[in-house]
């Protein structure tokens, strides 16, 4: 039988506090291979093996130590959030907002380390949960199986990252770290969304884990079985996926639509001034003409194309772009500032070739100090200078839509992007066709790369196509399997026009939504409450 309580030991202090910064290195080592999974590196298989070393640290010791449990979490959070993250030191410099040089310096690792940590805590919490477990079941002498560790860790992370992704700040979900390249896994994402994308990883995982778990113990049998199941689990969920893959896209030439992208490269250091307005009204008008000569059908740009009011602007009708447009009278999707109960909104104008406003987008989750100063009564004062606009914007309403003569689209605005739940809403209220508008400057190309990733996994989920614009890169055209059709350059001005299709079809996400992680919850709560792992289905055979 596997011994119940701790051997004891005579090893010494040294030894002991050395065993534990081992284990704390171990924890941060697999964290950075997690980290290297999404791009630049773009080593997607890593994230396969790369949970369960932090799973045998926390699972794989007889007497649970909360406090030690959510230490090896935080260190590998840091290691996966703080490795995929780093690209947001692309903030310095700021001096172009009358930031000193240090201070940016300050101010740009102060934010990388607020969305480390924030990120890093999905796994402490993640922790801390089945540590309680744990120890509850070993206090009530309920002796659990591997089995039943992997249903409740896997349904727990699952509900970790659901919760996380309610929040204002949401990017590195273990999904993504296979977008855009294992189109096979990311088509689970059409029957419970990116939920089951993170429960396939951290099943495989867990199941390594357990078996490395039980061959410490000596059960080899069990071992070997776990191994299996590992092995087999991963292999099945290719399958599965590989059948909705090969699913053909019928595109039906009415359900047609000709759009052009611009993407103009403006720098967001120079946006706010004179030299940015003009070098927006000129890459913008010229490139939309561009587009309107090669016949496309409207036209869409980035997000704060320009940095001004496009209704209640004095003089509107003499601006360039208005006038191209009411000239030319092709539709056109316009990234600018919008106006809503006194309030300036980051939105999506839909602009007829009349020169009408037919509809809009307003952005509905906004970037922390780049568009609203969170608790701007006490901080407003000493922080706002960080945000560009000038005041906090006001979020739009989670439950808007955007209609277009061409039908209703799906829309979402820069990081909104990571959020699926706004996306698939749209999506069961009749959007057809996907349009995002970014801005993405002043980050590296890795935040770009990660970015077009996370529109690819909308677009498999959803089943549509995708229409990306963005300021600086990277924009793209992505099919409903999450093939990127055109994708632009590196900070290029650029124009591209695509035949894209509307569609009505709704997968099992869309219409039911993230069902798996409750499901996996629920059969957790049942596993736990009347301590089915005290049954060892497995005994002690070897």
């Amino acid at each position: 039988m596997i011994p119940t309580q701790p051997q004891k030991t005579n090893a010494s202090p040294l030894y002991r506090r050395f065993t534990t910064e081992w284990r704390l290195l171990v924890a941060l080592s697999s964290g950075i291979l997690m980290g290297l999974t999404p791009a630049p590196a773009n080593l997607w298989m890593l994230a396969w093996v790369a949970l369960a070393p932090l799973w045998i640290l926390v699972m794989g010791t007889e007497k649970v130590r909360l406090r030690r449990s959510c230490s090896y979490a935080l260190v590998w959070g840091i290691g996966y959030h703080g490795l995929a993250l780093s690209w947001i030191t692309g903030l310095h410099p700021l001096t172009w907002m009358g930031v000193p040089w240090l201070a940016s310096i300050a101010i740009t690792i102060a934010c990388w380390i607020i969305v480390t940590l924030w990120g890093a805590a999905i796994a402490v919490t993640w922790a801390a949960g089945v540590s309680l477990w744990l120890s509850w079941s070993q206090q009530s002498t309920k002796r659990q199986s591997p089995f039943s560790r992997i249903l409740i860790g896997t349904a727990l992370w699952c509900a970790v990252e659901a919760f996380w992704s309610q929040g204002i700040l949401y990017w590195t979900s273990l999904s993504y770290t296979q977008s855009p390249h294992n189109l096979l896994i990311l088509h689970l994402g059409q029957l419970s969304g990116e939920s089951a994308v993170t429960a396939a990883i951290v099943l495989v995982n867990a199941c390594l884990a357990e078996a490395w778990i039980s061959l410490k113990l000596r059960n080899i049998f069990q071992a070997r079985v776990l191994l299996l199941a590992s092995l087999l689990s991963l292999v099945s969920l290719h399958l599965i996926g590989w059948g909705l893959y090969r699913q053909p896209i019928a595109n039906s030439p009415e359900a047609s639509l000709k759009v052009g992208i611009i993407q103009g490269n403006v720098p967001t250091r120079i946006k706010l001034f004179e030299q940015g307005e003009k070098l927006a009204i000129d890459r913008y008008v010229q490139g939309y003409n561009k587009l309107v000569d090669e016949g496309v059908e409207a036209v869409l740009t980035p997000e704060g194309s320009f940095p001004w009011l496009w209704v209640g602007r004095p003089n509107q009708a003499q601006n360039p772009l208005y006038q191209a447009i009411r000239s030319r009278g092709v539709l056109a999707w316009v990234g600018t500032v919008g106006i809503r109960q006194s309030n300036i909104t980051q939105t999506l104008f839909t602009i007829t070739g009349a020169g009408e406003i037919f509809s809009r987008y307003d952005k509905v989750k906004l970037v922390p100090l780049g568009e609203y100063v969170p608790f701007e009564a006490a901080l407003g004062g000493f922080i706002g200078r960080l945000s560009p606009v000038g005041a906090s914007m006001l979020p739009g309403d989670p439950h808007q839509t955007l209609d277009t003569p061409f039908g209703q689209a799906i829309a979402g605005i820069c990081y909104e992007s990571a959020f699926p739940e706004i996306f698939r809403q749209q999506a069961i209220a009749g959007g057809q066709f996907i349009l995002t508008a970014s801005n993405n400057d002043p980050y590296s190309a890795a935040m770009m790369a990660q970015h077009h990733a996370q529109d690819v996994m909308r677009a498999v989920e959803t089943d549509r196509w995708a229409v990306r614009a963005t300021n600086t890169g990277f924009s793209g055209i992505v099919d409903p399997h999450g093939k990127t059709q055109w994708l632009s350059g590196f900070r290029t001005y650029e124009t591209h026009a695509h035949t894209i299709y509307r569609r009505q079809t709704r997968t099992l996400y869309a219409e039911r939504g993230d069902w798996l992680m409750p499901l996996l919850v629920i059969g957790a709560i049942g596993v736990g409450a009347i301590g089915v792992g005290a049954i060892e289905i497995m005994g002690d055979r070897q």
